[in-house]
């Protein structure tokens, strides 16, 4: 089955547990203005099964405390920690050329500026320092974190299903 584009769902942000005892969640905003986060309302679950409408009350440490809707008590709160909340692609802004949404690079091939098949993007990650592909290449179960920056990946074909690389003497 493929999701059309209307159906597809990006991840905007994850509950990072309760805040306070009245049923208020502590929210952590992947949006590139972290209170848009509140403007994609209502926000669903990555299965599709729960959706909430989402207040944000007010900025706390690392994220914002927020409500969201049929989360009434702490308990229902904690029970929420760690769930990621999507956003339909249709609601978000469209990006610049040289802008990606995580979602549109995983999966496809990466090639050296040679044309040689490196592997697939499994993943895109950031832990603060910069985003970075994770490689999984060709017969290793290993894979391999390519900084995700203009020089070493200076092409980025949405269209082809490919990004063009030129990484790091010595990492692949």
């Amino acid at each position: 089955m493929t999701t059309s584009p209307a159906e597809e769902r990006i991840c905007v942000g994850t509950i990072a547990g309760s805040f306070g005892v009245r049923g208020e969640v502590r929210l952590k905003s992947f949006c590139a203005n972290p209170e848009d986060i509140e403007i994609y309302s209502p926000l669903s679950t990555e299965d599709g099964s729960q959706s909430f409408p989402v207040v944000l009350t007010r900025s706390v440490k690392n994220g914002f405390a927020a409500r969201l809707g049929g989360v009434e008590t702490k308990e229902e709160a904690d029970a929420l920690r760690g769930v990621q909340l999507f956003a339909p692609r249709d609601r978000l802004p469209a990006l610049p050329d040289d802008e990606f949404y995580y979602t549109d690079l995983i999966g496809l091939e990466v090639l050296d500026t040679g044309g040689t098949l490196l592997g697939r993007v499994k993943d895109v990650q950031n832990h603060g320092a910069g985003d970075l592909l994770e490689i999984q290449t060709p017969g290793q179960t290993a894979t391999v974190l390519l900084p995700f920056t203009r020089a070493h990946v200076p092409t980025v074909d949405l269209d082809a299903g490919r990004i063009i690389a030129d990484p790091p003497e010595g990492l692949l």
